[in-house]
């Protein structure tokens, strides 16, 4: 017998996704409900249903700024940000192409940011981004103003902790 959706982002995202009554806590307090097309209680009744295809083509999952407000305000404690990162995951995993393009693309320049020096180095991070979204003079003017009053160092510092962050990265099988 195949694993449900349900079983599978349970089993990823370490969250208690049966739990869930609908009281609709998460998505009264999300700061990005009108951004999504699915409110983040549709999101968890979606997924105990088995929506598969509707949740990974839906820009929801890719709008989800792990805020963690949802969970401060669950009474069954079900953080949403690591259901969210599974649903991307295993979007990015079956090949289908995200609702949120430019958001893969920062995503995932974030990601390798840490994953090279155990923290955001902004210019990398922000060059990175701008040749995957294929988006490279908008925000000059604000990148310039940033570099020019020393917001944005050339050099990157690395983590104290890098192999620590390399070690979280590796266990985690990203």
């Amino acid at each position: 017998m195949s694993e449900t959706l349900l079983q599978k982002v349970m089993t990823e995202s370490g969250q208690p996704l049966n739990l869930c009554y609908q009281c609709r806590k998460c998505s009264v307090g999300c700061p990005m409900v009108k951004e999504f097309d699915f409110a983040p209680n549709v999101v968890v009744r979606m997924i105990q249903l088995g929506m598969k295809d509707e949740l990974l083509n839906s820009k929801s999952i890719w709008m989800c700024v792990s805020c963690e407000t949802c969970g401060s305000r669950c009474p069954n404690e079900i953080r949403l940000a690591p259901v969210m990162d599974s649903l991307r995951a295993l979007c990015l995993a079956e090949g289908i192409a995200p609702a949120e393009p430019a958001t893969v693309a920062l995503h995932t320049s974030f990601i390798d940011s840490i994953k090279r020096f155990g923290r955001v180095h902004e210019a990398t991070m922000l060059m990175s981004y701008k040749l995957r979204s294929k988006n490279l003079t908008s925000d000059l003017d604000v990148g310039l103003k940033l570099f020019l009053r020393g917001k944005i160092p050339i050099l990157p510092k690395k983590s104290k902790n890098l192999a620590t962050v390399k070690k979280i990265f590796n266990e985690a099988g990203k």
